[in-house]
């Protein structure tokens, strides 16, 4: 993957991370690698467990490590052994259908070698596919090499698994197929530059006042613009559930304005006035599994590897007589589903590795993109939980089903947006907007008001270089080809004139590129793209 060049940072403002590996995993992270060295300060270590565990001990007594990257068994050893993070890097499920499908093509009869614990899933996928699976699960070297010997008595001739068994297969005289993908090792590196992220922010807090003004609700009612029917019932309701301190579900596609939504509730609360009570937000999409319930109900002092000490008050501690919201709460994993709930149900909430419960006074707000229910039906979300949390429920409604409000909405953000740019918008803007309405209303607006609203910050980068350029429908669509040619043509559309060429991009960058071109920061990254933080996560994860 081709990343930009980027100013060069001093190292000491970037991520320290080792990785640790051996066998042919210690060649795909050398190579992943080079993709990051942008982001962190990045050294592979060629050690695996006691040998792996004395090397670093001794470096960490004088030297700064954020967080060490690495797999299976020799991730698991390290994880317990160590006082920095470990960031394990996971087989994905389609990683294990690919490595399936290679050594289907050796053997009709494959093993499955794994660490600890089996994957039960695999044997539906064996019967659907007509796959002769025997799955094994080892704790040793020693147990992993039995294990092997077992598989080639009984005529296995493939073995899928990790370095250290795919190693072993091939001393058995086996074919060892290797499990790990290079997306999977991309994840390890993007959790691991996330947590060093997090640990830099939770420092930064713990500096400022307990409610500084990232944890103020910022947007009220007077920010949910349209003059739509849907948009009146959406004001309606904010004003009515603000006077409940039930939980609220917000329920809407990528863009609609989720969180804007869950800060007017908070404005039109009790709950806001006053001693201007926390408005706190979390991502559940957007922080990596190990690290989220530690965010969400803090830790105590040595809960875990990496633990700071003194320990660290969770978001529910500090949302405490305020909102919290919880975006993306389809994401969350079912472990931490299950002490999200009892925290509800209990009022208290007691920190990773502490036994003290804390009293607790916080509404609850979450949002989602997708279908909860379905994910309960598919047994991916509890349903008791989605109860608890849908005690009232909102469902925002897409751009495309309100389309009287996209001239207003495209008019007042390109007026913010000019002058953000110290630009003044010409004084028949309006006329103009309506002359584009065929074309902005026919476009489906996948991103919502976010992609709208970053369509309209492009115009006026446009439109502030060139005062006399008039927002013509022609220019529009060479600003922005998405809208199509097909709706310029049922408008009866002048072909769109070309841009100069260095406004126009050779090509679309992918996300992993606009990441690195901004230096890592999420936000920025998101912000250019015109998407969630949330929606770059996922484009990552699937690069």
């Amino acid at each position: 993957m081709h990343r930009p060049s980027l100013p060069m940072l001093d190292h000491r403002d970037k991520p320290v991370i080792w990785t640790v590996s051996v066998s042919r995993l210690f060649d795909l992270l050398r190579d992943i690698t080079l993709e990051y060295d942008d982001l962190a300060t990045i050294e592979p270590i060629n050690l695996g467990f006691d040998d792996a565990v004395r090397h670093i001990r001794e470096r960490m007594a004088v030297e700064r490590c954020d967080a060490v990257i690495a797999a299976g068994s020799n991730g698991a050893y390290l994880k317990g052994r160590l006082s920095v993070p470990v960031i394990i890097a996971k087989a994905s499920g389609y990683d294990v259908m690919q490595a399936l499908a290679r050594a289907r093509r050796i053997s009709p009869q494959i093993g499955v070698v794994t660490y600890q614990d089996a994957m039960p899933e695999l044997a539906e996928f064996a019967s659907t596919f007509g796959f002769r699976i025997f799955q094994r699960s080892y704790a040793t070297e020693e147990d992993a090499r039995a294990q092997i010997n077992e598989l080639k008595a009984a005529g296995v001739k493939a073995i899928v698994g990790a370095g250290l068994v795919t190693d072993l297969a091939e001393e058995a005289g086996l074919a060892g197929v290797f499990v790990y993908s290079a997306t999977s090792i991309r994840r390890a590196f993007d959790d691991a530059l996330e947590l060093a992220r997090l640990t830099q922010l939770e420092s930064n807090r713990s500096r400022r006042a307990p409610v500084g003004e990232a944890q103020r609700a910022r947007h009220g009612l007077h920010d949910l613009r349209g003059e739509s029917g849907a948009m009146e019932a959406l004001r309606q309701s904010v004003i009515l559930f603000g006077k409940s301190p039930a939980t609220v579900l917000i329920q809407g596609e990528t863009g609609t304005g989720k969180e804007l939504v869950a800060q007017a509730i908070h404005r039109e609360s009790p709950r806001s006035l006053g001693a201007n009570r926390p408005f706190v937000a979390i991502n559940c999409g957007a922080i990596a599994e190990s690290l989220l319930e530690s965010e969400l109900f803090g830790h105590e002092d040595g809960a875990f590897t990496g633990a700071r000490r003194g320990g660290h008050a969770g978001l529910f501690e500090a949302a405490n007589h305020g909102t919290l919201f919880l975006d993306e709460i389809g994401e969350m994993p079912l472990l931490l589903q299950t002490r999200l709930l009892r925290v509800l149900e209990e009022r208290e909430v007691v920190r990773v590795g502490g036994t003290r419960p804390i009293a607790i006074q916080v509404r609850v707000i979450s949002a989602t993109h997708c279908d909860l229910e379905q994910r309960v039906r598919e047994g991916r979300f509890r349903a008791d939980l989605f109860y608890r949390l849908a005690v009232l429920r909102l469902q925002l409604p897409a751009l495309r089903e309100r389309a009287g409000d996209i001239i207003g909405l495209m008019e007042w953000s390109l007026k913010n947006a000019l002058a953000a740019l110290g630009a003044r918008p010409q004084p028949n803007l309006q006329a103009q907007l309506l002359a584009c309405a065929p074309l902005l209303r026919r476009y489906g607006w996948p991103g919502n008001v976010r992609e709208l609203r970053n369509l309209a910050e492009r115009l006026a980068l446009f439109l502030a270089a060139e005062p006399l350029q008039a927002l013509t429908p022609a220019f529009l669509l060479a600003v922005a080809p998405e809208l199509s040619a097909e709706a310029g043509a049922d408008a009866g559309l002048p072909p769109a004139p070309a841009l100069p060429a260095a406004s126009v991009p050779a090509r679309a960058e992918s996300a992993a590129e606009v990441l690195a071109r901004f230096g890592g920061r999420r936000d920025a990254a998101a912000h250019y793209l015109g998407i969630s933080r949330t929606t770059l996560w996922r484009r990552l994860r699937a690069s």
